[in-house]
Parts: C-alpha cells; structure tokens; sequence
C-alpha cells in the first residue's frame, strides 16, 4: 500500500497526494504484490494459502450487530461500532498452520490510502486484543476456517471501509480481491469507554442514540406546541446519505473520527447556503417549487432526496434544519438532541446585548433596530469529549445548522460548549458568543433623538432565553435544560458570567450601568385572549398607578404579522389612546382584533406580534412591552383499525375538517410513521368550507414495539397543521 511512484506530485522538496475526501470513491491495492515487482520463476500463488470466502456475520441476529446495537439499521452490510471487536470468518483453501501461514485483515477506506492517515489499516493477528488499539485475535480454528475477533480503535476514521485478506509469501503478498459484500461501516461508539463520544447511562443512550423518532417544541413562551419528527436514521439509504454529506462537503477522510470536526461540517451542510448543502432556508412565506417547511414530517424523505438528486432540498426552517441535523448525528453514533430556546437573541452586531431603537415617540426604529428576538429558536446539542477546551467544559455542545451568522467563511455553528455558556467563558471555540447572547443577553431600549443621539431608557435583564427545552429522556414531554445554560436571572452568577462573556472581548457601545429597570410608578401590561384561525379576539391592557399622583399616559398598539423569527412581514393593526389614571388605581382597555384584519396576510406558522409603548405625558418616561401570539390551528385525525403487529396489514386512516369559511386550494397531505410505513403524500385540489376529506392507506409494519404515524397538511393558504397517532406494535406471532 505504499505510494507508487508518479501518483504524487512534488511541491517544494514534499510529495503531495491529491486530497482524500471521497468515501464514495475508491481504488484497489493490487492482488499480487511482490517484493522487487517482479514474479520469479516458478512462483505459484496456489502453493500457498488462498482465501476461498469470508463471512461477516451482518444479519440482523448475529452477535455483530446486536451486540454493537446496529440491528436497527436497514442494511445488508456489516455496521460496527468503534473500539469494540466484532466477528469475521476466513475460509481457506487448506487447514491454516500459524507455525508457517502468515496473514492480517486489511481495511481501506477512499482513494490514496496512506497509514499514517488511518485511511490504510493493516490490522496485525496478535495474542491478546490491547485497548485503544487495532488487532485481531484468532478465537477457533475449525478445518479450514480461522474465526476472528476485530477490534477497531476507538478513535478510528467514521465511515464505509472496504476489507482485503492479505497472505504473505516469501516473495511477496497475496491479497483477495474487492468485493463489495465484505465493506463494513464502523461508526461512532457512545459504549466504548475511550471513545470520545462516550455516554455512559444506558437509558439516555437508548434516547439519543437509538431512538427514531422525535418531539420538537415550537409555539410561544405562553403556548408551547410540540409535534413529532422522524428521524429515521436507520432507514435504508440514509447511512449512505449522511456519507454523502461529508463528501459533498470535501472534507477529508482523516478528520471523520473527530466528533468535533464532523459535527462542525454537519452543521455547515444541513444549510445550503454557500455549500450547496442539504435543505435551502426559506423565510418569506414563497415556497414555490418545494416543500413548506411545515408539511415535513421527518428528515428520510429530505436525505433521500438530497442523496439522489445531489442537489439542495427546497426548503427548510430551524426545526427542519435541527430534525435533519439530528438524524446525521445519531446515524454516524454521536448522542445528540434536539433543544429549543424561547425568546431566542439573534444578536447581529455581536455586542452581546439586544439593541432596540425607540423614536421619541416610543414606536419602534425599524432602520436602526437590527437585532431580533426568535419567537423560539430550534438547534442542537452533540455529546462528544472536548480534549482541545480546559477540563470540564466537555459534555454537551451546541451545533446549529440554520443560517444566521458567519462562522469562518461559512454558515455553521458550533461546536461551542453548554459549560463554557454557563459561565460566560466565551472566548473558547466555536461560536460561543453567538449562542451565548442566544439565551442570555439583556434587551436594552434605547431612544434615537432627532439631534442623532442615543439614550438608553431602560432595560430587560430576563426576557431572553426565558426557557429552553428538550424532549425528556424514554418519554414524550418537555424537560426544561434552561438551569445547564444559565444561572436564574437575578442571581450573582448570573451577572458575573454576562461580565465574563464582556471581559473576553465582546463589543459594548453603549453604557447600561446605572439604568434602572423601571423608573416609572406606573405599571403596564397586557394580555391577548386565546386567538383561534379566522375568529376575533381581544388584546386587554392594563396601566396600573402605583403613586399618590394623577398621571395622564398616551399610548400605541401596534400588531403585525410576524415570522417565528421575530422579523415583521407588515403590520395588521396600530391604534393610539389615552389613559388618565387616578391615583393608586388601575384602569384597563380592550383592543378588539378582527379576523378579516390579519387572515388575508398570515404567514407559515401564523404568529402574530403585539408591541405596545406608553408614554408618562407629566415625567416623558417610556414603558414598553411585546408579546407574541400563536393562532390556534386545527389538527389532523389519524386513526388505524386492524391488528397492529409485524407483517399484519392494517388500515390508517387521515381525516382533515376545512375550518375556514373559504375552500382551501393545492392540499397536500403527507403520512409517515418509521417501521410502519414509508413517507407517502396525496394531494386534494381543494377542500370547501366546513367539508370533510378522508385519506385511507394499508400499511404493514416492520418494527416491533412503540411507533407514531404522524401526519401533515399545507395548502397555499393553511400550513403547519399536524396530527400524529401512538401505535405499539406486537411481535409476529411465531408459528
């Protein structure tokens, strides 16, 4: 496996090799490799002991891939895991004599292997297996078969390797020749104690790892929603796809066994932008020739699209990005999560602190104002050892596959460390600014006078980062992880990591010390009442007067439709009034919305945004406060009648009611469930006020145990509407 002369050209007295960043591509070492390159006389490979077959013990019940927990994957090859020994069988063309036969595996991966690079292993027949390391281990000899026990090294390349059996003459080396039953995938191996994706509670192995299918939170603050997702990660095709990914992306072979570097390029080519990557990001509502973002059910149908066509997917937001993100992670073996953030900082001028302009006035200054707050924000967290950070700062690390922000010449985030946000220790790769002022930067209001000055008027300390959740572990509801990125606001720590996060050199132009958080003796609030689709409801605010004092305040609503990003696409509604409040008393006032005021302009996930300010006519102090609403949307029906068992077929059936007093045009109707059914969809023209449609399918599932179907609906003026259904399905009855 030496480099033969000419493949490498030489550059400045070094010999360079073309770059490796192909698991798909390949070449093979010869079959015949002699010392001297040439074959002397009388020299008969028959003389000498031949491979006649190779087993690799790659069905779903051997020992292989149940005890590497690979049985899941739907693949006929072998799936091992790193740092852990498998079995293979050799079949010679005599009994094997280990006095005078002389053999080792070999295993290749790319083009150019070189062993320095660990893309060429030569894995030596030794005694005893040794941790850390490679070998191979004879367990029995029987006629002429040689069983071996495998063992990778933990740290090994991640990917599809090819195997050769290699004999050894006194002339040279007899190698078998490529044959594609024998590749072997070794992933990553959250069992392997020195692995660096090593967890090491079985419970929350099975969740990250092993588990298909998902809960993702989105909604508001004040209306969590959740709706299931399919990973997939062991349906056929996506091992290949999640490969693929890393190819596209040129990376190099050598670097696939480092959690660090892959989860970093994942999340650079789930997005599209600038890396023709996985899924295109679309925010303006205009999903013409693609899928909403809303109608997707999990992420097997984007892979294999993406896999096939070799083009991007059209079209993905932060859910859909964290769903496909999740997927490659757990598919290559890294334990990984999907994790929201409510009132998520998208911090554009990385001074860790949201900067919003006031006009005097008190409405806000859209042209100075660059900064947003996401209704909610949907990214990563990747298990994995951080070696290259001071110690403790491994463990759970952000990876954000949604285009924000640029990170080294690309969009990607991550991986920056949950401990290091904590603490405010933000000068330690990657991103960990951008994340930290995610969940923890103060919202500062600040007012833009007409003399082009700018006076910081007063500042909310605990409206970002609010709540941050993940789906609990062996169960389907909402664990709250705020605690692991932050200390509760108000407390000591709290404020020394914000100083922290500042001392490591963030930007800071304007002074907040000193500002009070409220300076004003009056209190305002408000509250809107539950809004369903296509009905009226109300926003009730209230001013309360804490003094002795009679004050006079003049205030403006202004409601606007907005995506879940916090950017407004225009505004539905703005009324001003005013408010004489007694002394020590409170007053309310209702603020009616119409249906016929936002229907007509409603975006994918049909949020709208209140923003009220209020001025103290007798002090010129400004009171401000936002607050977002979710439409109450109508779901999907899905139900199944027939046995539900492995190999019975059984009828589901998806059940959508029009609640609209206008027909609904172009539905698409998607249905997914792994182990029960592959994703399917069916489109209705259109559906009339107040009608019924019924779609049935007969499926037959393949996986035992807990499953969901899950299902969704858009049309060009309905979206994000979803129903899902529990399903435990029995063994097949043995005969």
């Amino acid at each position: 496996m030496a480099e033969t002369p000419g493949t490498g050209a030489a550059f400045g007295g070094r010999r360079a090799l073309p770059p490796n960043t192909s698991n798909a591509e390949e070449n093979d070492p010869p079959t015949v490799e002699l010392q001297g390159g040439l074959m002397p006389r009388g020299f008969n490979p028959q003389d000498y002991l031949n491979v006649t077959d190779v087993h690799l013990f790659k069905e779903r019940w051997d020992s292989n891939k149940v005890d590497h927990h690979t049985d899941k994957y739907d693949s006929k090859k072998l799936i091992v895991r790193r740092g852990q020994p498998f079995y293979i069988q050799i079949d010679f063309s005599r009994p094997y004599d280990p006095r005078r036969d002389l053999f080792r595996v070999e295993y290749v991966i790319g083009r150019y292997p070189q062993e320095n690079k660990g893309t060429y292993i030569p894995v030596p027949i030794v005694s005893e297996l040794q941790r850390g390391k490679w070998g191979a281990k004879v367990i029995t000899t029987e006629d002429r078969s040689v069983r071996l026990s495998v063992q990778p090294s933990p740290d090994c390349i991640v990917g599809k390797f090819r195997m050769y059996v290699a004999v050894w003459t006194p002339y040279g080396v007899i190698r078998t020749s490529r044959n594609p039953e024998t590749d072997t995938y070794i992933l990553f191996n959250p069992w392997c104690e020195e692995d660096a994706v090593y967890l090491d509670n079985d419970k929350e192995r099975e969740e990250y790892v092993l588990n298909d299918i998902g809960v993702i939170f989105y909604g508001e603050f004040n209306d969590i929603k959740s709706r299931s997702w399919s990973y997939g990660q062991f349906e056929e095709g996506i091992l290949d796809a999640c490969l693929y990914m890393m190819d596209r992306a040129k990376m190099d072979l050598s670097g696939r066994g480092n959690p660090i570097k892959v989860s970093r390029v994942g999340s650079a080519m789930v997005n599209a932008k600038d890396d023709e990557g996985v899924l295109v990001g679309s925010w303006d509502n205009v999903y013409s020739y693609g899928v909403p973002p809303s109608a997707w059910t999990g992420s097997v149908d984007i892979l294999l699209e993406y896999k096939s066509s070799q083009t991007p997917v059209r079209y993905g937001q932060c859910w859909v990005f964290a769903g496909v993100f999740n997927t490659f992670l757990r598919c290559l073996g890294i334990p990984a999560r999907v994790v929201t953030n409510y009132f998520s900082a998208h911090d554009n001028n990385a001074n860790l602190q949201l900067d919003i302009f006031l006009e005097e006035d008190g409405n806000v200054n859209s042209k100075l104002t660059k900064d947003s707050v996401w209704n909610y924000h949907c990214w990563n967290e990747a298990w994995m050892t951080r070696p290259d950070l001071p110690v403790g700062f491994g463990g759970w690390q952000v990876v954000d596959s949604t285009p924000q922000e640029n990170s080294d010449g690309m969009y990607r985030c991550g991986p920056a460390s949950v401990q290091a946000i904590k603490h405010g220790h933000v000068c330690f790769q990657f991103d960990a600014p951008f994340v930290f002022a995610e969940v923890n930067s103060d919202v500062i209001y600040i007012t833009a006078k007409k003399d082009g000055t700018h006076v910081v008027k007063t500042l909310d300390t605990t409206h970002i980062g609010k709540l941050i959740v993940t789906k609990q572990v062996g169960a389907d509801g909402m664990k709250d992880i705020t605690d692991t990125y932050k200390f509760q606001e108000g407390q000591e720590e709290e404020r020394l990591a914000l100083e922290t996060a500042l001392m490591y050199g963030a930007k800071k132009p304007l002074s907040t010390e000193g500002i009070p958080k409220s300076r004003s003796d009056i209190h305002m609030d408000f509250e809107v009442e539950r809004a369903v689709l296509g009905r009226d409801f109300k926003v009730v605010l209230t001013f309360r007067n804490n003094s002795p004092t009679r004050y006079s305040v003049t205030a403006y609503l202004s409601g606007n439709i907005t995506f879940y990003t916090g950017v407004s696409k225009g505004e539905f509604k703005n009324e001003t009034f005013n408010v004489t409040l007694e002394p020590l008393s409170f007053k309310t006032e209702a603020v009616w919305v119409r249906a016929g005021e936002y229907m007509g302009q409603l975006l994918e996930q049909a949020f709208l945004h209140f923003f009220v300010t209020a001025r103290v006519n007798e002090t010129n102090d400004v009171l401000a406060k936002q607050k977002s609403v979710v439409l109450t949307i109508p779901k999907i029906s899905v139900k199944v009648r027939g046995t539900q068992a492995v190999g019975s077929d059984m009828v589901v059936t998806v059940e959508f009611t029009n609640p609209l007093n206008e027909p609904l045009q172009n539905v698409w109707m998607r249905l997914d469930g792994p182990g029960v059914t592959r994703p399917l969809r069916k489109i209705f023209r259109e559906i009339r006020p107040n009608a019924t449609v019924q779609w049935e399918e007969v499926c037959r599932p393949w996986v035992s145990g807990p499953r969901k179907l899950m299902a969704s609906m858009t049309s060009d003026s309905l979206r994000h509407v979803y129903g899902e259904l529990n399903l435990h399905i029995q063994r097949r009855p043995s005969v």
